[in-house]
């Protein structure tokens, strides 16, 4: 590894209410979550463990925000697609590169001066088994280090003011298909990171190590016998039905031991709420894509757990996509706010899936509160029945063995994919950006072997409708499933959202515009053209008083698998190519840390 160190110093629902992190003290770590209530720095990949990516900050205005300026930049040394975000803790700005995933430490007083990078060594089998891009979605802080995954399935804890290495901790392994590309989260003694490699039959969990040690504490599957699970068959409780999930529930919903090739991964992001003292992340597609060979719903593959962080004990589970038949991982972030129902405040998540539908639960125990379209072109289900969870599938778009299934909406890379939603305690509203893209899907019998491709299906994706909207920007209000505003844009929009009390919600494009935007009205305001397409997270943060706004530039994620990887074959990068044919008429690879102010 490289070290360089510079000395340094369906009621009626009113989603309105922000979560308040003011928890009691022991149960949670109070320094970090201290720290997180300041909106003059960013301490956690998704600011806080809501996942509002909302910031209190508003010296930046609608008003005023047509004169930001480029304040300075920094190549990250990458050229792969940067998925992740900076942190910034006191004078101090923090970000991770995709593979190889070096790791810098910037000075904001001195801005652009390295103080220490840091540069795993890694087996380099990894990048062969990544199937969707070589990212990294950033690193995480807490206790004065750095904790960075790097993507052969180290997790590294950095001395934030050197960069020494203080421990590693192997949590996966790149020869049987297993990669590391989510950010990890701190929980009290904690770091909990997950796993890559569905495409590959890996078998998810996710992994709490010590904080101090890197010793491995717990590890929960999302597959199989209860106690991998983690999951108490007289407690666990069934989101859809609130009862107790019942003995080998998932091993029921799989045909002999096609659990162990049971993909639901973890590659996604982590949210918390310590006064229930509740871990929430989603799971991924099932192992093979092609539904036919495994018969049942293939729980839990495509649904949300809330686990006790402590024990790893899950508290409930809840099953977006039963027996998955068009990859429609619900790895997607769950924003946690508090919502007005029939006059109580009810704590709820909020979770935008793959699979076309903003689901709003009671975050306590998994109950659905309300579930709607997010893009109007969603047609493999009419709807999610409310008494079931169930989606009502329409059977002409359930895709089977030896036939090719055409124009499903959304495509496999969902109406949203990782890329985070914005919750805006002013409005009400959450600010999603979405993927406007159909597909045709045809399944075929695929043989399992440790680190190869366990796929099984052609795809063929192209924007909805075969137009020349790929994407849309939207101002979203998940109780009632209204849509207020949209931006139409000519890709999927894979950048994450940043909205402030300025009233701006921030974003960028594949063809590599940042975009400051009107909350209430959709107007863009201002848009600069940066040296490459962003799938970044927009973050911001002040230094000396003065506010800033920080996104990484670099195009490549599964959106632009065809630019990244050199791709030209439309069903070629699992079916995305097509999708994206043209971006490089807009746009080039190249990682590049954009920092934007005011005059």
């Amino acid at each position: 590894m490289r070290n360089r160190f510079v000395r340094s110093r369906p009621w009626s629902i009113v989603l309105g209410l922000g979560l308040g992190l003011t928890a009691a003290g022991a149960l949670a770590n109070d320094g970090l979550m201290q720290m997180a209530k300041d909106p003059n720095q960013w301490v956690m990949p998704t600011g806080n463990y809501t996942a509002q990516r909302y910031s209190a900050l508003d010296q930046i205005t609608t008003d005023n925000v047509k004169d930001l300026h480029v304040a300075w930049t920094m190549s990250s040394g990458s050229l792969r697609g940067h998925e992740g975000q900076p942190l910034v803790v006191g004078n101090m700005l923090y970000f991770e590169s995709s593979y190889p995933n070096h790791v810098y430490a910037v000075s904001l007083d001195d801005p652009g001066r390295i103080v220490w990078s840091f540069t795993p060594d890694q087996n380099k089998f990894a990048p062969s088994v990544a199937c969707c891009d070589v990212v990294n979605r950033g690193p995480a802080y807490a206790d004065g280090m750095i904790f960075a995954n790097a993507l052969d399935g180290n997790l590294y804890a950095l001395d934030a003011k050197t960069g020494k290495v203080v421990w590693k901790a192997k949590n996966a392994d790149p020869m049987i298909g297993q990669t590391q590309t989510m950010a990890p989260i701190v929980i009290k003694d904690k770091v909990i990171t997950g796993v890559s490699g569905a495409e590959y039959g890996v078998h998810g969990y996710v992994t709490a190590n010590d904080i101090k040690t890197g010793k491995q504490l717990w590890r929960a599957y999302s597959t199989g016998p209860d106690d991998q699970l983690m999951f108490n068959p007289k407690k666990t409780i069934d989101g859809a039905t609130q009862k107790p999930v019942g003995k080998d529930s998932s091993l029921k919903s799989w045909q002999g031991d096609q659990w162990k090739l049971g993909g639901g991964t973890t590659w996604g992001w982590y949210t918390y709420d310590p006064k229930l003292n509740l871990l929430y992340y989603g799971t991924g597609n099932p192992g093979t894509w092609n539904p036919t060979q495994r018969p049942g719903d293939n729980k839990y593959s495509m649904s949300v757990i809330a686990r006790n962080p402590d024990t790893g004990e899950a508290k409930w589970v809840f099953q977006m996509t039963p027996h998955d038949g068009w990859d429609y991982d619900g790895v997607n972030e769950s924003i946690l706010t508090d919502t007005k129902i029939d006059g109580r405040t009810v704590p709820t998540l909020t979770h935008f899936d793959r699979n076309g539908f903003a689901y709003v639960w009671d975050r306590s125990n998994g109950k659905l509160l309300a579930a709607h379209k997010f893009d109007p072109v969603v047609n493999w289900a009419t709807g999610i029945d409310m008494k079931t969870g169930r989606p009502m599938v329409d059977p002409a778009k359930m895709t089977r063995e030896g036939v090719n299934v055409k124009d499903i909406c959304p495509s496999s890379q969902g109406s949203k994919d990782q890329q985070p939603a914005s919750y805006d305690p002013n409005t009400g509203l959450f600010y999603v950006p979405t993927n406007h893209v159909c597909m045709d899907y045809q399944a075929f019998n695929v043989k399992y072997k440790a680190g190869f491709p366990y796929v099984g299906a052609l795809v063929n994706m192209y924007p909805a409708n075969h137009g020349d909207v790929g994407g849309r920007f939207i101002a979203f209000d998940a109780a009632t499933g209204d849509t207020k505003w949209a931006i139409n844009d000519r890709f999927q929009d894979w950048s994450g959202v940043l909205t402030t009390k300025g009233g701006l919600a921030f974003y960028g494009t594949l063809t590599g515009w940042f975009r400051a935007v009107d909350l209430k009205t959709g107007k863009v305001l201002w848009q600069f053209k940066c040296p490459s397409g962003i799938i970044g997270n927009p973050i911001t943060y002040t230094h000396n008083g003065k506010q800033y706004v920080a996104i990484l530039s670099g195009v490549g994620g599964w959106a632009a698998i065809g630019l990244s990887n050199n791709l030209t074959k439309a069903t070629e990068g699992l079916g995305a190519v097509g999708a994206t044919a043209t971006l490089g008429d807009y746009t080039n690879l190249g990682g590049t840390l954009m920092v934007f102010a005011l005059n």
